[in-house]
């Protein structure tokens, strides 16, 4: 079986040399820190991106390539919009190929309670433009012909989009450096240079660079590092499987869930296919640490995520995962470059078997490349993006498994708190604070 170009499989492709100052230092070269970057990079100040590995070589390359205002929560479904809108842009602006195709994207319902979330998220988001609409079972059935699924109907947003995460980020972070950005590959992040209370720089591996501004976008490792600094956030990494199938005739040429299987149409003429809601959770110290903040997750669904006790040495919440160091050692983030975790390979077969059962004209399906990823998730599933209570310093992480799509959103929005300029969203859903307020905790939708 092979393997994407993902990870440590594909080169380094920005070395370096490390600046001796900028503007902003950017933690992580996902797809908010290098969208942050570009923005930054548009308002004229000198952004350094830090990455301990490869520029999108975790989440940001191996999520399912949806681009999706569907079921969002609230609060966040503006900044998707948004982002929406900005995909098409960034097509034509970097000129960079980024796989991106507006397909219509559709959850499909087993039963009425299915269609009665659809509708009540329908409601929740009355007035806000989104193309969102219920679809009967013949109307599934002439969207996806063929298609055998036993389902009552649907939810499906015409104006959604797909693209390929490993092609797209990668090609961003380049029009990026063309915009005047640094990216520095295969330099972690050490220590945060702190002076008289404030940020002065960043210590990392290839040394210091001085900024008066620091972005945390490190996705699974965020809270590993913010925790050295005496900043709790609760966060948990959950591994999410997918796999590639090779060509196939086109069934549907967007994107489609239900509770037991997601697919979508890739652009080599495959589908990516995975189990939409077969995720686990590794029990590490920070479990443990932040019960409490999870309770709320655990109670909806107790039974709705697979538990594994033992934490694979190296992980961010690994119980031998060292949890101090200083500027001048070497830190965890230097000994995963990557993190790289095994896919669940029987998920992934039973995912292949219910694809050939939902498209019988399809015969048997069998996967050419399998991987999986870490997912930052919260307890209530949507991101942090804020100031920190050490001025200086700001966090855009736990993105929860949906953060490829409104990533050029977020990054607009991080470089607009960064610099100062209103953000022309309501943040207050994305506060750090509210995991310590006594704010009651209100998990997205799952629409």
């Amino acid at each position: 079986m092979s393997a994407f170009p993902i990870g440590l499989h594909r080169p380094v492709e920005h070395p370096g040399p490390l600046p001796e100052r900028a503007d902003v230092v950017i933690i992580g070269a996902g797809i908010i820190g290098v969208m942050t970057a570009w923005y930054l990079a548009e308002k004229g100040l000198r952004a350094v991106v830090v990455e301990k590995g490869r520029v999108a070589g975790e989440q940001s390359s191996r999520n399912w390539g949806w681009i999706r205002q569907m079921g969002r929560d609230p609060a966040e479904l503006p900044i998707m919009i948004e982002a929406n809108r900005m995909w098409p842009d960034l097509q034509a602006e970097t000129g960079e190929d980024l796989g991106l195709v507006q397909c219509g994207l559709t959850y499909l319902a087993q039963g009425q309670a299915a269609m009665e979330r659809f509708q009540r998220w329908l409601d929740a988001v009355a007035g806000s433009g989104v193309d969102s609409r219920l679809l009967t079972a013949d109307e599934l059935r002439d969207l996806m012909p063929g298609c055998d699924m036993p389902v009552v109907g649907g939810l499906h947003t015409p104006s959604d989009m797909r693209a390929e995460p490993w092609i797209a980020v990668p090609g961003l972070a380049r029009a990026a450096m063309r915009k005047g950005a640094v990216i520095v590959e295969n330099c972690a992040a050490r220590v945060l240079d702190v002076q008289a209370g404030r940020v002065a720089g960043l210590w990392t591996e290839a040394g210091r660079i001085a900024a008066p501004e620091v972005l945390v976008a490190g996705g699974a490792w965020s809270s590993l590092f913010l925790r050295r600094h005496g900043i709790t956030l609760p966060q948990l990494s959950v591994r999410s499987s997918a796999m590639a199938t090779d060509a196939l005739p086109e069934v549907y040429a967007g994107g489609a869930a239900d509770d037991d299987l997601a697919f979508r149409r890739r652009r080599d003429g495959g589908y990516t296919l995975a189990p939409s809601e077969s995720h686990e959770f590794w029990v590490g110290p920070d479990a443990f640490r932040h019960f409490r903040a999870y309770l709320p997750q655990l109670r909806m669904a107790p039974f709705g995520r697979r538990y594994r006790a033992m934490v694979p040495r190296g992980y961010p919440d690994a119980w031998g995962t060292r949890r101090g160091w200083s500027a001048d050692e070497e830190t965890p983030f230097e000994r995963m470059r990557v993190l790289d975790p095994a896919p669940n390979m029987s998920g992934l077969r039973e995912a292949a078997r219910r694809f050939s059962r939902a498209f019988p004209g399809l015969g048997p399906v069998a996967p050419r490349a399998a991987w999986a990823g870490m997912i930052d998730v919260l307890p209530d599933e949507v991101p942090v993006a804020d100031r920190a209570p050490l001025p200086g310093l700001s966090i855009c992480t736990g993105t929860s498994g949906h953060g490829f799509g409104i990533g050029p959103g977020f990054g607009r929005i991080m470089a607009d708190l960064i610099t100062g300029t209103d953000p022309g969203h309501d943040l207050a859903r994305f506060r750090l604070s509210r995991f310590s307020d006594g704010t009651p905790l209100q998990i997205g939708p799952h629409a």
